[in-house]
């Protein structure tokens, strides 16, 4: 559930009274993500999606989110705009939050996405990784290599409550991340969280990528390496070198791989599965029972991580050219 401050009839008349969006006539709670409370709005003009961003959400970031999402709407690519107020501002206040009116996108997230889809994932992000190139602002990606110890410091103690022998397996874990993690690989604006619940589809049809609540500047294979681990897994915990092959092949027909970053990829998928696993962990561990969020099980992404620490070449994720470029 992602509602986690309730808004009323009327202090959403008033908020809205800033915005050109005619008269209210619905609005409803959406029971997806994790990070923000959302609604869907219905007015005589339209529907749109409002934001409140909650606590967990830097409010320093929030001119970096909404410019992001106008520079890459500027640049083509299809994504949600952040409406502006009378004043000219992107933000306003609604109750005790930072609040934001948001275009609606038509489309769907996909529960069992096909080769095809994967294919148009990865030539959209590489086409977001293009579009993203001159935004003037920057942010540190607060969840690369960096910030997994102190996060794992939280779940550390109790690591061994999910499974026998994690606590050690982690550990171990980081501190090879950390020794190894690579220093000088092409950089930019990146998603960080392209999971299959922030793109939108029209059937087969890619309709536009959404919430961009975890973008940062980082190396742009990452966030190829995200959607590995978030794409190309079946429930089962197998990895589907078909949906790979797609995703990698749908990326490089818009944006070529380095040769380093070709090498690179195992370990930052690994790294990838590393951030997801911790964060997941954390959440498991913390959130008080009965809170409205649903929980993920991190093991999830044990699995993952245990794949990619076997894997030697990234011809097995389906890049046909690895292994001529180790």
């Amino acid at each position: 559930m992602a509602v986690y401050t309730d808004i009323t009839e009327d202090d959403l008349t008033r908020f809205l009274a800033a915005y050109d969006v005619g008269v209210l006539t619905s609005y409803k709670g959406i029971a997806e993500g994790v990070e923000n409370s959302n609604f869907l709005l219905h007015t005589t003009q339209g529907s749109y999606i409002l934001t409140l961003y909650e606590k967990r959400v830097n409010a320093g970031d929030l001119p970096f989110f909404l410019g992001l999402m106008h520079h890459l709407a500027e640049r083509g690519l299809s994504c949600p705009l952040p409406l502006p107020r009378a004043d000219g501002e992107l933000l306003g206040m609604l109750s005790g939050r930072p609040a934001a009116v948001i275009s609606f996108l038509e489309g769907m997230w996909l529960r069992k996405p096909e080769a095809q889809h994967c294919r148009e994932v990865g030539r959209a992000l590489a086409s977001m990784h293009e579009a993203g190139e001159g935004f003037a602002l920057k942010r540190a990606n607060a969840l690369s290599v960096g910030g997994w110890r102190p996060l794992w410091r939280n779940s550390e103690e109790r690591a061994d409550e999910v499974q026998d022998g994690l606590k050690d397996e982690i550990a171990a874990e980081l501190a090879f991340l950390e020794e190894h993690w690579p220093r000088e690989l092409p950089d930019g604006v990146i998603h960080a969280d392209l999971f299959p619940d922030n793109v939108f589809f029209l059937g087969d049809r890619l309709s536009g990528l959404i919430d961009f609540y975890f973008a940062c500047n980082d190396f742009l294979a990452y966030d190829i390496a995200v959607c590995l681990n978030s794409w190309c897994f079946e429930k089962n915990g197998s990895y589907n070198i078909t949906k790979g092959m797609a995703l990698l092949s749908g990326y490089e027909s818009v944006r070529k791989l380095t040769v380093e970053e070709v090498t690179a990829l195992p370990l930052l998928a690994r790294g990838s599965a590393l951030r997801f696993f911790l964060t997941r962990l954390y959440d498991w561990l913390m959130t008080p029972a009965g809170a409205l969020v649903v929980k993920k099980d991190p093991l999830e992404y044990l699995t993952k991580l245990r794949f990619h620490r076997a894997v030697v070449s990234s011809a097995e994720y389906g890049l046909r050219r690895g292994e001529a470029l180790q």
